[in-house]
C-alpha cells in the first residue's frame, strides 16, 4: 500500500484544518502528501467561440491563483518540515476529480474539510466530503 495522502485544499478554514490533520498523520506514518486543488468546472456548457476564449483565459488565471496563493506557500512550508509534497491543480467535478487524482498518485487516504468555499453549492447539490465518503475506495478523513 502507498504511503501517500491526498489532501483536498480550497483555501477555506476547513481545508486548512484538514491539511493540519494530514500533516500530523504524515509525520507519524512517514507519508508523502499530495496537495490537490480542484476548480469546479463543467465541460457540458455551450458557449460561443468568444465565450470559450474568455473561459480559457479565466481557467488559466484560476490555475495560477491556486498555485500562487494556496499550493506553493503550503508546499514550501511543509518541505521546510521535511515532508515530501506534490501539488496538483485540475478543473472538473470536484469529488470525481479528487478520486481520479487519488488513483493517479497512488494515494492510500484522502483528507478533506467538512465544509469548503462553496457552501451554497453544497446545500443545493450535496457536499464534496459526502460524495467522497460514499464513493471512495480508500479511507476518507473528514475534518470538521
Amino acid at each position: 500500500m502507498s504511503n501517500k495522502i491526498l489532501v483536498a485544499l480550497d483555501g477555506s478554514d476547513g481545508s486548512k484544518r484538514a491539511l493540519s490533520a494530514a500533516v500530523a498523520h504524515a509525520k507519524l506514518t512517514n507519508s508523502d502528501l499530495v496537495l490537490a486543488y480542484v476548480i469546479d468546472w463543467s465541460p457540458y456548457s455551450f458557449h460561443t467561440p468568444q465565450e470559450l476564449e474568455e473561459r480559457h483565459k479565466r481557467r488559466e488565471s484560476e490555475i495560477q491563483r491556486a498555485n500562487d496563493s494556496i499550493l506553493t506557500p503550503e508546499k514550501e512550508n511543509l518541505k521546510s518540515e521535511g515532508i515530501n509534497v506534490e501539488t496538483v491543480v485540475h478543473h472538473g467535478r470536484i469529488a470525481e476529480t479528487l478520486l481520479e487524482l487519488c488513483d493517479q498518485h497512488g494515494a492510500s487516504q484522502i483528507y478533506t474539510g467538512r465544509q469548503g468555499e462553496s457552501r451554497v453549492h453544497a446545500m443545493i447539490f450535496g457536499s464534496v466530503s459526502a460524495a467522497l465518503v460514499q464513493t471512495s475506495s480508500v479511507p476518507v478523513t473528514v475534518v470538521p
